[in-house]
């Protein structure tokens, strides 16, 4: 039996431990093509994750070889694979929400002539996951599959609001940058808003989140009674005048409602098909 001493030697990682770091780390490579620039190098993702190259590299490398990730002739950086594109899309298809709300926010769209917009929780996070744009010439589009802080704009507020204590007292706890001059950016002042709007079931937004962008949201429950995104009215900022948004108020909040309950219908029946 050998004598030497073990003191100050790291444990080694177990089999389990190291393969569920390993995936996490995948993981959180991938996310980081949800949001911001479409490319992504070893470096910046390095430098966002606190990864040595080396690992960045081989994971890249992995994920390339099942086309999770892919490069373009004459770009540096990697991009969303196809493989990645299509769970997306297959994760869009499965995702109830999303089913029934279609005909609801194409009807809001008519009805307003403004674009509609469905949101889901993503983490402490929101994400757009559909759009219906207006047919007007001067609109608003948002981008598909691009994650949001929640504190600022509508559609992030109207979330937070409902969020469970604790959860939203961790948003409120880090901080709240300021995505434009309107932004609230200080705990006390989101805090008294998010009273305010989980009083009346709507948040509204001018120029909160995009400058020049008005917005009327109402929160999404699902069937569980667990908030699970929302949905919005968004235009331009200069045709959201106080009659607009008293109007918006109104029809966002009973759409918010209506996809609710089908929602638990769909689930009740079993049918996911959005036949």
């Amino acid at each position: 039996m050998s004598s030497q001493s073990t003191a100050g030697r790291k444990p080694a990682a177990s089999p389990d431990n190291a393969g569920t770091e390993a995936a996490a780390r995948v993981a959180d490579v991938l996310l980081l093509f949800t949001g911001g620039p479409r490319y992504l190098g070893v470096s910046a993702i390095s430098r966002e994750l606190g990864l040595a190259k080396a690992v960045v590299h081989r994971i890249l490398q992995s994920l390339v070889s099942r086309e999770m990730l892919a490069t373009d002739p004459g770009v540096a950086g990697y991009r969303l694979g196809p493989a990645a594109v299509a769970l997306g899309a297959s994760a869009l298809r499965r995702f109830d929400a999303r089913t029934v709300a279609t005909p609801v926010l194409r009807r809001l769209r008519d009805e307003t002539s403004e674009t509609t917009t469905l949101s889901g929780l993503v983490g402490d996070e929101r994400v757009y996951l559909d759009q219906f744009e207006s047919p007007r010439e001067i609109k608003m589009t948002v981008d598909i599959g691009r994650r949001f802080p929640l504190h600022a704009g509508s559609s992030g507020k109207v979330i937070l609001a409902f969020l469970p204590e604790e959860r939203q007292a961790a948003v409120l706890g880090r901080e709240l940058p300021a995505l434009t001059e309107k932004t609230i950016t200080t705990a006390d002042d989101l805090r008294a808003v998010l009273a305010e709007t989980a009083r009346e079931g709507v948040a509204v937004s001018l120029g909160e989140r995009q400058p020049g962008a008005g917005s009327v949201a109402a929160p999404l429950f699902g069937p569980d009674g667990e908030i699970h995104g929302s949905i919005s009215i968004c235009g331009p900022q200069y045709r959201f005048t106080p009659e607009a948004v008293g109007r918006y108020r109104v029809l966002v909040r009973d759409a918010a409602e209506e996809i609710r309950h089908s929602w638990a219908w769909l689930r009740d029946s079993g049918d996911t098909s959005g036949r």
